[in-house]
């Protein structure tokens, strides 16, 4: 082969792996996005609950929680491409049995009318899809290989735009969809995993050279609460990592219960639903996406964490004094206030920790946030469709809030220590 086409050859490969990457990471965003939005009303003939809810959309995280690590680590010894084609065969897999199981007559059975058999399946195929989810890092990893260092910045920004897309897409596409048939949605999420799996079994190359393989690391390695205890072991990190927790914890866990909220509370169906995370969407893309640099330059990380926390109690506050008559005017602005924050919080948080640390520590540092917003996806929905069914509809809203501002206290402390004007 001449270098000419050994030139087109590598092009190619490096065009197929960048579509398969972004892709992958689309995919996993819009099969979380066309369910979530949705989950109470898929939810509606096997359960009202709340507390079943909460768990359900938690085990996800928790899933993701147990994995990530080992999944990181197998990419580095096996290559990428096993790896991605694996979890994204899981995520067909996970995705088609909940699809299954919401299609399903279960009444017209007389083995399972009645059982609890439907509701585990649902957990089943959450906690694999959940076990799938490392195609996110893996696909980040792809992108890393095949791009020079000078030009891996902006290869990265495919992940914040598929992300982006997601966001956008996901409730969009399936609030449409749901008007047609609520189980649609979830069809229409298995098919588009399908095609995904196709794509990386015939175009995806193998981007990670065999000599760059490193052996797994020592089981007690892949653990992710040792992660957690070597990142809370350190003084520098410790009380902004607390924070970001709680952040996460507080933030999810009124999240999870919020269309339960609106579906019980104002009567909203599944297109008002899909409509409310479509401006989530819109707002998270435009901040993360083109405002928080400028953002940063302007008012520094501290004062914009402490306005991120306080546009998110903000938008909880304006939720509870939501009626069923004014629910779409105080909502939809709501809603795009609790994105906002979100958006300024999120990577602000990430960049004090990495300011703080050197480069021997940031890797292990910034992979145990990643772990702890995990960790927090779960705790907070659980406790909230706890406090929904125990304490009341607006008790999650109630609880976010006071963990809100304990955050907002703690960042604050910290910025008076560190000399910064909060």
């Amino acid at each position: 082969m001449n270098r000419q086409s050994l030139t087109l050859a590598q092009g190619q490969s490096r065009r197929s792996a960048l579509l398969c990457a972004f892709l992958t990471l689309l995919n996993d965003r819009l099969s979380e996005t066309l369910i979530f939005p949705l989950l109470p009303f898929l939810l509606a003939g096997f359960t009202g609950d709340g507390r079943v809810l909460g768990l359900l959309t938690g085990s996800y995280a928790l899933a993701q929680f147990a994995v990530t690590p080992l999944i990181g680590a197998l990419s580095d010894r096996f290559g990428r491409r096993p790896v991605i084609s694996v979890c994204v065969a899981g995520s067909v897999l996970g995705i088609g049995l909940f699809a299954l199981t919401i299609t399903t007559d279960w009444q017209s059975l007389p083995w399972a009318a009645g059982s609890s058999l439907p509701l585990a399946l649902l957990f089943v195929a959450r906690l694999i899809d959940g076990v799938s989810g490392g195609t996110a890092a893996t696909a980040g990893a792809v992108l890393a290989d095949i791009s020079p260092p000078e030009q891996r910045a902006r290869a990265f920004g495919l992940i914040g735009v598929a992300f982006g897309l997601g966001f956008i897409l996901g409730p969009a596409l399936g609030g449409v969809l749901g008007r047609v048939h609520v189980n649609l949605p979830v069809l229409v999420a298995v098919a588009i995993a399908l095609l995904n799996l196709v794509l990386v079994l015939t175009l995806l190359p193998e981007t990670h050279p065999i000599d760059a393989r490193i052996p797994l690391p020592r089981k007690r390695e892949l653990q992710p609460f040792t992660q957690l205890a070597r990142v809370f072991s350190n003084p520098q990190v410790r009380r902004l990592c607390a924070a970001f927790f709680l952040f996460f914890l507080a933030f999810n866990g009124f999240a999870a219960v919020l269309i339960l909220y609106f579906k019980q509370q104002f009567g909203w169906g599944p297109g008002l639903a899909g409509a409310a995370f479509v401006v989530v969407g819109v707002v998270a893309t435009v901040v993360q996406g083109g405002l928080i640099g400028p953002l940063v330059t302007r008012f520094g990380e501290w004062r914009l964490t402490l306005a991120g926390i306080g546009f998110v109690i903000s938008g909880c506050a304006l939720i509870l004094l939501a009626t069923a008559e004014t629910s779409r005017a105080v909502v939809f602005p709501a809603v795009a206030i609790l994105a906002l924050g979100t958006g300024l919080v999120t990577p602000c948080l990430r960049s004090q920790v990495s300011r703080r640390l050197d480069s021997s520590g940031q890797g292990a540092a910034l992979g145990s946030l990643q772990g702890l917003q995990s960790l927090g996806s779960f705790i907070g929905p659980a406790l909230a469709g706890l406090a929904y069914e125990t304490l009341g509809r607006t008790s999650p809203f109630w609880l976010g809030l006071s963990l809100l501002l304990w955050v907002a206290a703690m960042v604050a402390g910290g910025a008076r220590r560190m000399g910064a004007a909060p």
